[in-house]
């Protein structure tokens, strides 16, 4: 049996407890344990909720519009931090290997986004051999209209400059906010069925809730 990606998890942050610098792990525990004490955000997207129609590019520059991708039937719609994001390839590659092969049952699409630029989008589909969309976000402009959208604080980017990550380099506009983990799943008519926002950005949705939540959509 397959890990879980929570377990997959647990393991990631094992490793990075063995081999990051102390204080940058200190800052990363720190910053972590304040989000969850925001718990989520009153005003983010609810089930219920109707999405306002929002067009990104894709990898290769096309632009593509919630319409679009919910022309056919329901939407799985990921949002994730960036393919720097070590928890984030993981859910990824989760989500390529278990979850896209139970869509066609429910006639679904799977849709990933984030704020990376459309050049880095790329890279995180070819290395991770994604066979689903990847939209780019600029400036987490979606994200934010959703309410997911949160800035980092400064000590949290100067360790991500320590270990080599500089946001402003990998993100469309240059900006550096970024999405809390959520998924949604969105049926055709724009209407928002399923909401799971991750305040810990170690966390993701489980294959299986998501899987339970698309059999209670309508078709």
């Amino acid at each position: 049996m397959s890990l879980t990606i929570h377990e997959q998890s647990e393991q990631l942050k094992a490793v990075a407890a063995e081999r990051l610098p102390a204080e940058v792990l200190e800052v990363f525990d720190r910053s972590i344990a304040e989000f969850l004490d925001q718990g989520i955000p009153t005003d983010s997207i609810k089930a219920g909720d109707v999405l306002e129609p929002f067009t990104l590019p894709d990898p290769t520059g096309r632009p593509v519009s919630l319409d679009e991708i919910v022309e056919s039937g329901p939407a799985v719609i990921v949002f994730y931090r960036g393919g720097w994001c070590p928890y984030c390839n993981l859910a990824l590659r989760t989500y390529q290997q278990e979850l896209l092969p139970q869509l066609g049952d429910f006639g679904a699409r799977l849709v990933a986004i984030s704020p990376q630029s459309p050049d880095q989008s790329l890279s995180t589909v070819e290395k991770a051999a994604l066979e689903f969309t990847v939209l780019s976000d600029p400036g987490s402009r979606v994200a934010d209209l959703l309410g997911i959208a949160f800035e980092q604080a400064d000590d949290v980017l100067a360790a991500q400059r320590e270990l080599g990550l500089d946001l402003t380099k990998v993100n469309a506009e240059g900006a550096v906010r970024l999405p809390r983990p959520t998924v949604l799943i969105v049926d055709q008519d724009r209407t928002v069925r399923f909401v799971d926002v991750q305040p810990d950005y170690t966390a993701r949705t489980e294959v299986a809730d998501i899987i339970a939540a698309l059999t209670d959509v309508p078709t």
